[in-house]
């Protein structure tokens, strides 16, 4: 228990980036240095947390806590990832209405995210081999990209390549549906109110950090809680500081009713994910029994790793605005690469 907390609020200091860095990260210190799962099984647990709703990374820790110490390992990876970010959010909400303006938060962000490029770039090499171990798995990688790049959701993409792969390798199985909860009507912020929509949102939303923002533009700044430049810094503040991107709820719960607003809105948004987090085994365990299934879980773990190959994409779009980002970028490569001969 020890371990796992420290290891998760170790990473939950330094892991910036969002969730394919995160992964990143942990894949580096869970398979290559500690051998707590194989790489196959890391995959596997990717591809299932893709499935279930929220937070991905966040998750992901929760499930290798759950691997490693059953419920309570759940819990304190998940709370040991979560509890970082939470009070470094809060500083800086606290800080955000004297000394933080959103040109100081793009600079902040111009310098972290060359080195995000180079964290999911190295971590996207040592997974090739796992995502693409047949001609059927380069078809589905494909068939992932050219979905993401037709712009469609990406929970949409992976169901759809999951089927397709099941189809590829099992032709007589399917697969099934989805249950979309809609949105409750609300007209003035509590914290009831507030501790409802989180829950909500986190029981509900899949993909990264902007996904959240559609939700929180509708169910938030739509109903007059904060502004949308309130928003757009609350999603900045999200991706540059360190652990779950998710986070941003805390910005926006600490904005709209301080520090209990805060509290709220991170418990309502990480919540869901406790309980999610806890189907993951079972779903790998699935996964081992059924052909079907198996297959279907690997086109999206599969799936998974072509969604992060996007998600490098539009970062490297951003990151590199000159000479100085392209050489922080390289230097991190760098390092990394050597860290990786090293061990």
């Amino acid at each position: 228990m020890v371990e796992l907390a420290r290891f998760f609020a170790w990473l939950g200091i330094v892991g910036v980036g969002g969730p394919a860095a995160h992964i990143a990260m942990m894949r580096r210190r869970v398979v290559d240095q500690r051998a707590w799962v194989s790489d196959d099984e890391f995959t596997r647990m990717v591809g299932a947390c893709a499935l279930v709703p929220g937070p991905n990374s966040t998750e992901m820790a929760m499930s290798l806590g759950a691997r490693r110490a059953g419920w309570r390992g759940l819990m304190v990876g998940g709370i040991a990832f979560i509890a970082p970010a939470f009070i470094i959010v809060c500083a800086l909400s606290f800080l955000y209405e004297d000394l933080l303006t959103s040109d100081l938060i793009a600079d902040m962000r111009r310098w972290i995210v060359p080195i995000v490029v180079a964290i999911v770039l190295h971590a996207l090499w040592s997974l090739r081999s796992t995502a693409v171990r047949d001609v059927r798995d380069a078809t589905i990688v494909v068939a992932t990209l050219v979905g993401a790049a037709l712009g469609l959701p990406e929970l949409l993409v992976l169901l759809l390549v999951g089927i397709a792969s099941v189809m590829l390798r099992v032709p007589s199985r399917g697969v099934g549906s989805l249950l979309v909860i809609p949105a409750t009507s609300l007209v003035t912020p509590s914290l009831m109110k507030l501790f409802l929509v989180f829950l909500q949102i986190g029981s509900v939303i899949y993909g990264s950090g902007y996904v959240l923002l559609v939700f929180l533009d509708s169910e938030v700044v739509a109903r007059d809680w904060i502004t949308s430049e309130v928003l757009l810094d609350a999603i900045s503040v999200g991706q540059f500081t360190p652990g779950p991107v998710f986070t941003t709820a805390t910005f926006v719960g600490w904005h709209i009713s301080g520090v209990a607003g805060a509290l709220v809105a991170t418990l309502g948004i990480f919540g869901p994910s406790f309980v999610f987090a806890g189907l993951v085994d079972r779903i790998v365990a699935l996964s081992q029994r059924s052909t079907a299934f198996a297959a279907f879980l690997r086109g999206v773990s599969s799936g998974s790793i072509a969604l992060m190959a996007v998600v490098l994409w539009r970062l490297a779009s951003e990151a590199f605005d000159d000479a100085l980002t392209v050489g922080v970028f390289s230097v991190a490569l760098v390092v990394l690469a050597g860290n990786s001969r090293r061990k």
